[in-house]
């Protein structure tokens, strides 16, 4: 069968974020790129680097600090990871997706992820937020899904159902927070490619016809294993440049951090209300 991430491996990250911290978390906090400025924001923190929990993948990209925030968000106990592995690094699905896993053995029952993305829609522009209300595993549907190899009984089924992989009390939650803020946001489908190169027009057109909304490389894997795990999921993306659909401009790294201070705020204000009425959404 291969070597695959084991619940024993899973349970000896656990072990050592234990012996670092006390809080018992109950919601955890994926932040993408350039948008890791808000583990700023947790209170009473307790930082643990990855490179100081066994088997927890490292990030290598610039943008992605790599540490795990524990503390309080709004009276909430938080795991906040500020940066993720991906999948184009060289990982396996499986370790890709492990922090979750990880989140779940600590005592997480609701994610909250974020990720930078490109738009594929053309009437998003870079500064926009989209709630995420559907996915496209393009990665997952061609062979690499986190949940092959061995399944792990301990988290859920051998196959378990995607026909709502986002709470739709939590995003009708966010829709009402940004209205009476004054934050306006999409909802869309976002889709997950396996990276790191950018897509063609070509490619953006293909992804249009198909039905995406914004193009990234990350968040599908997390979101199939955590709901595989019956965690609730809640996701947005920043969008951090424009529908490059006739090839006209070219996008870089670079583009999609600046695009995290406009984006920043934004996701700030939801997450910050969504956690103090999270409860009223169950």
């Amino acid at each position: 069968m291969g070597d695959f991430v084991t619940i024993k491996e899973i349970d000896e990250a656990v072990d050592a974020i234990h012996e670092r911290t006390k809080v018992k978390p109950r919601v955890g906090i994926v932040l993408g790129s350039g948008l890791g400025d808000i583990a700023e924001m947790v209170e009473d923190a307790e930082i643990i680097p990855y490179v100081e929990i066994p088997h927890w993948p490292r990030s290598t990209v610039v943008g992605h600090s790599g540490r795990l925030v524990m503390g309080k968000l709004r009276g909430v106990p938080v795991a906040v990871m500020q940066g993720r592995a991906h999948y184009y690094e060289g990982y396996p699905m499986d370790v890709v997706t492990m922090p979750i896993r990880v989140l779940q053995r600590l005592g997480v029952e609701t994610m909250i992820l974020t990720n930078a993305a490109g738009a594929v829609n053309p009437d998003f522009e870079p500064g926009d937020v989209m709630i995420i209300t559907d996915h496209i595993s393009l990665i997952g549907m061609v062979g690499p899904n986190p949940l092959r190899g061995p399944n792990i009984d301990e988290f859920g089924e051998r196959f378990p159902d995607m026909s709502q992989p986002y709470d739709r009390k939590m995003i009708a939650l966010a829709q009402t927070i940004a209205a009476r803020n004054g934050t306006q946001i999409h909802q869309g489908c976002y889709i997950c490619l396996s990276g790191p190169s950018f897509e063609s027009p070509a490619d953006l057109r293909f992804l249009r016809v198909i039905g995406a909304d914004a193009v990234g490389m990350s968040t599908v894997p997390e979101v199939i294993v955590a709901r595989h795990g019956g965690m609730r999921v809640f996701a947005m993306s920043g969008i951090s440049n424009k529908a490059n659909l006739d090839g006209s401009v070219m996008t870089t790294h670079e583009e999609v951090l600046a695009a995290g201070k406009l984006i920043v705020p934004k996701l700030k204000t939801i997450i910050l209300n969504v956690l103090e009425n999270m409860d009223s959404s169950t």
